[in-house]
């Protein structure tokens, strides 16, 4: 370990920086080029973290090594192999003392990317065959790992399906990578049991809503300690603090995801099925169209006018609709509001397995979400079985 704090010390001083020790250490001094700290005692674990333990290995990293020692080091890593733990601890050690991302060879953490190249959602099949049962889907420009390939045939792994897709409905090698540059988003998860999100960058602001752990949210800009992030078509503040931060894409969904409820009427069963087959169409403002634009509530006043039920047109009026229940009594076919605070805003249809659908944003049109991807106002039902 005094190797990583030394070799850590001598790479900052060879890129110019100026290190200072932490008070409590008087005899340590500052670090010149070439210069070997004095820190027998010194336990840099408390210093540097254990993040930096990891990221030094000392096959790669020695004292006795400068900053272009280590960039000479490097591996050559061939296109769709899998980087060495060597190789990435290097990178991690240089990372950490420039201030800069680690590079680990992959994009979005995919060595040998894939990207759904279809209009809506690309079917993930169980065996490389037509007939073969459908164990997911991925959305327009989603990610996967392609592990192997079979003819006309590639096998995926995206989120949590694993299955085989046709290669022609995949954007592969360059042509991958240029897409992704186009559609990868930069996203905070939640580390935190309820993340507040706020009107302002501020713990003095007001609470939009709250989230909860692991839902991830699109961020629109990196500001010093806070993030400014969209949720549905609204947008908020969240603190860095309770997040972590990195570029993604988009990821496939299993048929169980995608399933309603077992146990439920027929018209539930059925408007499930019919609202799912607009997914990935388009959110516009205003619209009523579900195959060619449609807003929030007019995506579930177009659901239920199929069953020949009425809806007002906007989300606070769809809300006095019916009769209140609990998030716990939820069953497809009924209602979701959320919004700012206690003003509703958006709304969305429960489809069962703890699932809603619903025209989100203009980024993500009409998509499958968690129903407490942000705390539900109320919810309502509507239907009389």
């Amino acid at each position: 370990m005094k190797k990583l704090f030394t070799a850590l010390l001598l790479l900052a001083a060879a890129m110019g920086y100026t290190t200072t020790v932490y008070a409590g250490h008087p005899d340590m001094v500052h670090a010149g080029v070439g210069r070997i700290l004095e820190e027998d005692y010194v336990d840099d674990d408390d210093i540097l973290g254990d993040v930096a333990g990891e990221a030094v290995n000392e096959k790669h990293v020695e004292a006795s090594h400068t900053v272009n020692d280590i960039l000479d080091i490097h591996e050559e890593i061939p296109e769709g192999s899998v980087i060495s733990d060597e190789e990435l601890h290097r990178r991690e050690a240089l990372a950490l003392v420039t201030g800069t991302a680690v590079d680990d060879g992959t994009i979005a953490g995919y060595v040998n990317l894939g990207i759904a190249k279809v209009d809506n959602w690309l079917n993930v099949r169980e065996k490389p065959a037509e007939d073969a049962e459908l164990v997911g889907k991925m959305p327009k420009n989603a990610g996967c790992e392609i592990l192997e390939q079979d003819g006309e045939w590639a096998h995926i792994k995206s989120g949590k399906v694993n299955g085989w897709s046709k290669l022609e409905f995949l954007y592969t090698g360059d042509e991958a990578r240029a897409k992704a540059e186009e559609v990868i988003t930069l996203m905070a998860t939640v580390t935190t049991t309820t993340l507040y999100v706020r009107e302002a960058p501020s713990t003095e602001s007001s609470v939009i809503t709250m989230v909860p752990m692991e839902e991830e949210l699109e961020v629109v800009e990196d500001l010093e300690g806070w993030c400014k992030i969209t949720i549905d078509d609204d947008e908020g503040y969240i603190s860095k603090d309770y997040v972590n931060l990195a570029k993604k894409l988009e990821r496939a969904v299993t048929m169980k995801e995608l399933k309603y409820g077992q146990g439920v009427s027929d018209v539930r069963v059925s408007m499930v099925n019919y609202a799912k087959q607009f997914l990935g169409n388009r959110y516009v403002w205003g619209g009523t169209s579900l195959t060619n634009g449609t807003d929030c509530s007019g995506f579930t006043m177009g659901i239920y006018r199929k069953f020949g039920i009425s809806l007002p047109r906007v989300s606070r009026s769809q809300a006095t609709v019916g009769t209140k229940i609990g998030v716990g009594d939820l069953k497809p076919g009924d209602l979701v509001f959320y919004g700012k605070g206690s003003y509703i805003n958006h709304v969305a249809m429960y489809i069962g397995g703890g699932q809603i659908i619903h025209a989100s944003s203009p980024k993500t049109g009409i998509k499958i979400s968690n129903v407490r991807y942000r705390s539900p106002i109320t919810c309502r039902r509507i239907i009389k079985d």
